[in-house]
């Protein structure tokens, strides 16, 4: 599954890219120009992306930061540094209106350079478009941005240096194969607020470099977010209660056929001194880009729209947002228009619904719980996490962008994936034996200390996972924040997981009890090794070796004797003598 994407990897590795030049006087001048203050976050990731763009190999990178978090910024300047060098960058985007967005943004902030900006979407004129593709041929475009236009076959560029994918999480599967065409030596810069879980499971994995912004720019405050059945009376009070501050409103009604009738019943409900207009995918640009303008100008009080909100609309007196059957939306999307208010200082309001009377699906139930509970900065990163969890990474080659990896377990799928890309990369896969324990030890966390059935099981995969003390310790610490002092049975199952943990090490794959009896079997044998442990002073005629099919030692316990650590000091005689026999090396 693993090895085409591997390969296309491995080739990007292999293919020299080029090395940009280092900060020209015109690069620092550019980024002198902004016009706020950077925050550190900020000046991290920009430092990461240009110590890429200038190694000798493509790069490729992806830029995870919540939505209002300054990630164009961060990528304009990465454009300018590709086209001080003589190269082309290309901006792409999902949709016309974030095209635009986009176009404004840069020609603002290259106003005082000598660059050439072209923007290609549904809403460009034939003969422009021609000329534009004409221009790019030849050099005459320095930045292109445009929507799925880019990935068209006459598309052609004399020299791409840098390509900025803006929320991929939007692209099929179908634009990201030409993609990978496109982009077999050129720079990749990969915006999101919240990754898809491949994109997302392909930076934890190690298969693309990952930048975060995490810290939100000054006086921002988090959205205040409600999730509750459809109610015209509690709507009636939210659209009022905003209004009265002299602020707008959002209202998300998803399906064009019906949201003429819908903003119809807005204006008999709220009167007709509020100001209500529509807007969808299906208008002509000169009508969308003036309902557009009537919000920015305040000429408009309402905006009754579909999704066309999600991505590039930036108006800060919008504060108040309702979306009608909320439940049909995926968790990133939701999080994405709940994005586009409380982009001020003032307190913004989400109101998420779902038709009354409905049963909510798991899935659904469990995306606007996610929702609802991820309200702070930075939770975009957090989202994508949960989507992960929620949906699975998904095939990493194939169309399914999702899919339910529970049927492998996550943590089997992710220890495939790294061996495919060992093998892939020329590497020797690392022999790691994975131990069971079964003993007579109370370990386990009580209800009274976990309440939640939900958390208590994601504390038991977590603790599953613990492989060094650090692990052990950094977990208990967010248990003592969380829930308190962690009583006995709760650090017995630490160490639990701290002996398997080291019993892997030591090539043993199974740790049982039967009364006064502790059986180790052995899934790497080493002779000599276990003819120094049985040898030694302190185990003398308690233990006894097995030497059938699967090797095994078994250790008669002394009366009192505590199990776990009688296991954790055989264990740790068994690797030293392994690592003696093996000359000193593990």
């Amino acid at each position: 599954m693993a090895r085409g994407l591997i390969a296309l990897y491995a080739e990007r590795q292999k293919r020299p890219g080029f090395a940009f030049s280092p900060d020209s006087p015109w690069q620092r001048e550019f980024e002198e120009s902004f016009d706020y203050t950077e925050t550190d976050d900020q000046l991290r990731c920009i430092a990461e992306i240009k110590a890429d763009m200038e190694k000798p190999r493509p790069m490729d990178r992806l830029l995870c930061g919540d939505v209002g978090y300054g990630k164009t910024e961060v990528a304009l300047r990465a454009v300018m540094k590709c086209i001080l060098d003589g190269k082309q960058a290309a901006i792409l985007v999902p949709t016309t209106v974030l095209a635009q967005q986009h176009y404004a943004t840069a020609v603002s902030r290259f106003r005082d350079f000598p660059v050439k900006i072209e923007v290609l979407s549904r809403f460009t004129p034939a003969r422009e478009q021609k000329r534009i593709l004409e221009a790019a041929k030849n050099g005459g475009v320095d930045l292109l941005i445009g929507t799925h236009k880019l990935l068209q076959k006459s598309m052609a560029f004399k020299d791409l240096g840098l390509l900025v994918i803006d929320e991929e999480q939007r692209f099929g599967v179908t634009h990201k194969e030409r993609l990978k065409e496109m982009s077999r030596q050129v720079d990749v810069l990969t915006l999101s607020a919240t990754p898809i879980p491949r994109t997302l499971n392909m930076a934890l994995s190690g298969l693309r470099d990952m930048s975060t912004l995490e810290e939100p720019p000054a006086d921002r405050q988090p959205v205040q977010t409600y999730v509750l059945e459809h109610d015209w009376a509690i709507i009636e009070d939210a659209v009022r209660r905003e209004l009265g501050r002299g602020g707008q409103v959002y209202y998300l009604h998803n399906r064009v056929e019906s949201i003429d009738a819908t903003a119809a019943r807005l204006q008999k409900m709220l009167g007709p001194e509020v100001r209500i207009v529509t807007g969808h995918g299906k208008m002509t640009e000169q009508e969308l880009s003036s309902v557009m303008q009537a919000m920015v100008d305040g000429e408009a009080d309402i905006l009754v729209c579909t999704t066309i909100i999600e991505t590039g609309i930036d108006i800060p007196n919008v504060n108040t947002l309702i979306i009608e059957d909320a439940d049909k939306m995926g968790l990133a999307q939701l999080h994405q228009i709940r994005g586009r208010i409380g982009r001020s200082a003032r307190r913004a309001y989400a109101y998420l619904t779902y038709r009354r009377g409905k049963v909510l699906q798991e899935t659904a139930a469990k995306r606007l719980a996610a929702i609802r509970e991820y309200v702070e900065f930075g939770s975009g990163f957090k989202i994508a996490m949960r989507d992960l969890e929620i949906r699975g990474a998904g095939n990493l080659l194939g169309p399914e962008q999702s899919g339910y990896l529970m049927s492998v377990g996550y943590d089997l799928y992710l220890k495939l994936l790294e061996e495919a890309v060992l093998e892939e990369r020329g590497e020797e896969k690392r022999i790691e034996t994975e131990c069971a324990a079964d003993l007579t030890v109370n370990a386990h966390i009580p209800d009274r200390y976990v309440p939640s059935a939900e958390q208590r099981m994601d504390l038991y995969r977590r603790i599953a996972a613990i492989r060094t003390d650090e692990d052990a310790s950094d977990l208990l610490d967010e248990m003592l924040d969380r829930y308190g002092e962690a009583p006995k049975s709760v650090l017995a199952l630490l160490d639990v997981a701290l002996l398997r943990s080291a019993a892997a090490k030591a090539g043993v794959s199974d740790i049982s009890q039967k009364g006064s009896l502790l059986r180790l079997q052995l899934g790497v044998f080493h002779p000599q090794a276990l003819v120094a442990v049985c040898g030694h002073a302190k185990y003398r005629q308690r233990l006894t070796l097995a030497a059938g099919e699967i090797p095994a030692l078994t250790l008669k316990l002394k009366p009192g004797e505590d199990v776990l650590e009688a296991a954790r000091d055989l264990v740790e005689d068994l690797k030293l003598a392994a690592e003696e026999a093996a000359g000193g090396t593990p």
